[in-house]
């Protein structure tokens, strides 16, 4: 999980800003202490409510062998994603996640989710992923969840420190102040039901649909 947790994992998410790229352009983050803000807003929306819980449901079907549901809970995270971009950079970090976590930890599930992306019936999740791979090395799904947002906050911190752009120091204590926001995050992630799955946040929405039109950018989204 710490492999997997690595900003330097080949997931192909240092391309992908999720909309903050939009928030540097109008000037709402400037600084270490703006992006936090945001990086907050993130967490407490995307995160909590649609990937992170995503992660913890992909469990804990995958516990009781409910393999349907997974596949529909792809397409529901691909069909939540109202910008574009943001739909089209998750499918990519998720395509690119399963067959690179697949080679270094083989399993039947894998082999099934990479033959339902060859016939297009999924669009691949990094929050799937995370909880097929920890299912399968029998980590517990709340370590799972909490790695799958450490990496998702790792990579959002090293994105800032080049587009903002943050020193590495500002990043890593970036990291460290918002541990006890994770913490929560997770906690709060436990204790949803299925009725809370999807709650979006619509400035966030709004700052990645936009992010296409504005006129110099590093990320794809």
């Amino acid at each position: 999980m710490l492999q997997m947790s690595d900003s330097q994992f080949p997931s192909g998410a240092f391309s992908h800003s999720f909309g903050i790229e939009t928030y540097i352009s109008n000037g709402t983050v400037h600084d270490s202490s703006s992006f936090q803000n945001v990086l907050e807003l993130f967490l407490m929306n995307q995160l909590v409510y649609t990937d992170g819980l995503a992660c913890r449901f992909a469990y804990e079907w995958l516990e009781s062998g409910k393999l349907d549901q997974l596949w529909e809970l792809d397409q529901s995270l691909y069909a939540l994603q109202m910008a574009r971009e943001t739909r089209e950079g998750n499918r990519r970090i998720g395509d690119r996640l399963v067959k690179v976590v697949s080679t270094l930890y083989p399993s039947p599930v894998f082999e099934k989710y990479l033959d339902e992306l060859k016939k297009k019936n999924v669009y691949g999740h990094g929050a799937l992923v995370f909880a097929i791979v920890s299912h399968h090395l029998g980590i517990d799904v709340e370590t799972a969840v909490s790695c799958y947002g450490f990496a998702t906050t790792s990579s959002l911190v090293q994105n800032a420190v080049r587009g903002v752009p943050l020193g590495q120091t500002d990043g890593q204590r970036i990291l460290v102040e918002i541990q006890p926001l994770l913490t929560r995050s997770v906690e709060r992630i436990m204790s949803l039901d299925e009725s809370d799955f999807g709650i979006g946040s619509p400035g966030l929405e709004i700052a990645q649909m936009q992010h296409e039109t504005i006129n110099v950018r590093l990320f794809m989204s």
